[in-house]
């Protein structure tokens, strides 16, 4: 028998891509609840599984970038924001497969999945307020979800990326006032007008502080990102399902759609009016 030169037969004991990976755990994860097994579900699992790995990869990506922020190591925070958009580049595209379902397949197991809803992920509350949009109307709602209240206050009362940006720009010696959040930009027009003029200035004169300049748009392309990730999915939504409620109980397509507007650096573009 032939042999494949260098490789040799592997001993039970040794690590394999299989047991590194747990490729066989990873593929006894897709459960489908319909009865019979509707074709599409499988379909359905997957796609929202990968989702969660995603999310999953994007939390620690920012969570580094943030910790890089605070210790002003502008570029290498900026390599894994940048790391983070690429992510969310391949998020966009990949909502589309879930268009490859006729409206009529998905209803066929549609009903199976309440209460279950893309509403309760918690992955993606986390990347939301962590990116500054910090709504605590969610944690009525995800409170019974194992795990989701405790996650979801811990990030309330952490951090978010925009105060952290803020600050960098405060410990990198540029004339703003220290900032306990970045939602104090919205009531202190004092604090606001320092902030805004100093961006102004970046933007005006990018080289001058080129890698600062660099994570700035890197943060802008990252709020861009999860905006079109939005967008494409209530299109989705709203070409599988049209403006049914949805299965956790919200209104659907409507209440999606109601927040494409959202924006987690809302000071990054206001800037561009002022130039």
């Amino acid at each position: 028998m032939s042999e494949i030169p260098g490789v040799k037969p592997y001993a039970s004991e040794d690590l394999t891509y299989m047991s590194y990976l747990k490729i066989e755990e990873l593929l006894h994860l897709q459960e489908l609840k319909s009865e019979p097994p509707h074709h599409d579900e499988m379909l359905f699992i997957i796609i929202h599984q990968a989702y969660e790995l995603w999310f999953k990869l994007v939390l620690h990506e920012l969570g580094k970038a943030g910790a890089l922020m605070n210790e002003k190591k502008v570029l290498e925070a900026h390599h894994f924001v940048k790391r983070s958009v690429e992510v969310f580049k391949i998020l966009v595209p990949q909502i589309q497969i879930l268009e490859t379902m006729t409206p009529a397949d998905f209803l066929e197991f549609r009903s199976r999945l309440q209460p279950a809803s893309g509403f309760q992920s918690v992955q993606f509350r986390e990347i939301e307020y962590f990116c500054g949009l910090k709504d605590p109307l969610y944690l009525k709602y995800l409170e019974k979800v194992p795990n989701a209240k405790e996650r979801l206050e811990k990030r309330l009362k952490d951090e978010d990326l925009p105060t952290i940006y803020l600050r960098l720009l405060q410990k990198l010696g540029f004339p703003i006032p220290k900032l306990d959040s970045s939602a104090r930009l919205e009531s202190d027009a004092t604090a606001k007008g320092q902030v805004m003029a100093v961006l102004k200035e970046l933007y005006q004169n990018p080289r001058k502080h080129m890698d600062l300049y660099l994570l700035t748009e890197a943060l802008v392309d990252l709020d861009e990102q999860i905006g079109l990730w939005r967008h494409h999915h209530v299109k989705t939504v709203e070409r599988i399902i049209g403006f049914k409620m949805g299965t956790g109980g919200s209104q659907g397509a409507s209440y999606l759609r109601s927040t494409t507007s959202k924006q987690c650096f809302p000071f990054l573009w206001e800037v561009r009016s002022l130039l």
